[in-house]
């Protein structure tokens, strides 16, 4: 099997890992304990992939084009774009009228629009580096598929409990889940020779803002309303944990 084929079955497999979130919308007792435990844990998986990976790579990636400050200065400047853009959703998005459950619905559907502009890069992030090395692309898999499962904790979740479909919610988690290999499948028909170190850096930079403003602004503000502060602050630090300990093993 050549690099090609394996770097769209990574990238295949790396997305559709989303779609393992949804297990919990099969659990037949409604519970508020779900809904916060779900929206915390994804809220302290994104902060963290945020300060840990993307800032950290967007830096990395500047660092070898400009000098030290202005480096600093561009990664800035993304991450403050990328939290502009996802007011902007915020605010712009078309509502849906589920009574008392709006507001989730807002948070799943905002959550799914954050995780393809996530998902994009890192299927064209996954699909190079198979290309270039096949144990480095199984080994970001792994990582991408692990942090890839609580995102779809976050579309899942909130679109389940505000509309009581599981249809819906698996079709907004699977749209999701195929932004992933679409970025391998761009990247692989017109992007490989226009994507650099530079337009990477600053993807990542605006991908960390927008995670921060969703984990800050919309997760944690949505499962705080259900005034179980003690399940929030749990499953917060677990989710926290979780992509600490992926990083010692991965």
């Amino acid at each position: 099997m050549n690099n090609v084929n394996m770097g769209f079955i990574l990238t295949i497999l790396a997305g559709f890992s989303t779609m393992l979130g949804t297990i919990f919308i099969f659990i037949k007792k409604k519970s508020d304990n779900i809904i916060i435990a779900s929206l915390s844990f994804a809220a302290g998986v994104m902060l963290t992939v945020s300060i840990t990976d993307l800032i950290p790579e967007s830096y990395s990636l500047l660092i070898t084009l400009f000098p030290k400050f202005p480096a600093i200065i561009y990664m800035l400047i993304f991450i403050v774009s990328g939290i502009l853009f996802s007011m902007l959703i915020d605010k712009y998005i078309p509502t849906a009228n589920y009574s008392s459950n709006t507001n989730l619905y807002r948070v799943g559907i905002i959550s799914m629009l954050a995780i393809i502009i996530h998902n994009v890069p890192e299927g064209i992030a996954t699909f190079m580096a198979t290309n270039s090395n096949i144990m480095l692309g199984i080994s970001l898999t792994i990582a991408i598929a692990l942090h890839n499962i609580p995102e779809g904790i976050s579309i899942s979740i909130p679109i389940y409990y505000a509309t009581n479909s599981r249809l819906k919610a698996l079709f907004y988690t699977f749209i999701s889940g195929v932004s992933e290999p679409l970025g391998a499948l761009l990247t692989y028909l017109f992007l490989s020779n226009f994507i650099n170190d530079r337009i990477m850096g600053f993807l990542f930079g605006i991908i960390a803002g927008i995670m921060i403003h969703i984990s800050l602004y919309e997760l944690l503000p949505t499962a705080k309303s259900y005034n179980k502060n003690k399940v929030l602050y749990l499953f917060f630090i677990i989710g926290i944990l979780f992509m600490v300990i992926n990083h010692f093993v991965f």
